[in-house]
């Protein structure tokens, strides 16, 4: 039982750019403004195996999970997995030149596995609630990277 969702957006930077971006986890707060506070617990740079803690403001509440990138294609792919509760979060971004700029997109995916009859039914009434709040995040979090990559950060 999964949920997706995938969005898109042009940004008015050069790839590497938005690539330095996107990858540059210890400065995750200072450029995504739904997290609040990042710690590294494995890993130097960016780098499949590279961890940590990213704590983010979802549903008005702070959520800490345990973040791990598990594939990176330099410059062009990157994914980072987190579970929690029983639930596999997956998010992936690519980035791809265009024009003058890049197409940012970013495709974010949970899995519960085989939940049992009890959580279906309450998976079915909270997932729709759910996937408009991280489309939100998601949506803010392309729209930071892009402001941030403009800014030459």
């Amino acid at each position: 039982m999964g949920h997706h969702v995938e969005l898109s957006r042009f940004v008015d930077a050069p790839p590497d750019r938005v690539w330095r971006v996107l990858t540059s986890v210890d400065s995750a707060p200072q450029i995504l403004s739904g997290v609040q506070s990042v710690e590294r617990l494995a890993g130097v740079g960016y780098e499949v195996g590279t961890r940590w803690r990213e704590t983010r403001t979802m549903f008005g509440r702070a959520a800490t999970e345990e973040m791990t990138v598990t594939a990176v294609e330099p410059g062009r792919h990157t994914a980072v997995e987190a579970e929690s509760g029983g639930v596999r979060y997956r998010t992936e971004f690519d980035v791809a030149p265009e024009r003058a700029g890049t197409t940012l997109t970013v495709r974010f995916s949970a899995d519960a596995g085989r939940p049992g009859r009890i959580r279906r039914a309450l998976t079915a009434l909270v997932a729709p609630l759910a996937l408009r709040a991280t489309r939100k995040a998601l949506h803010q979090d392309l729209d930071d990277i892009a402001a941030a990559a403009r800014a030459g950060i």
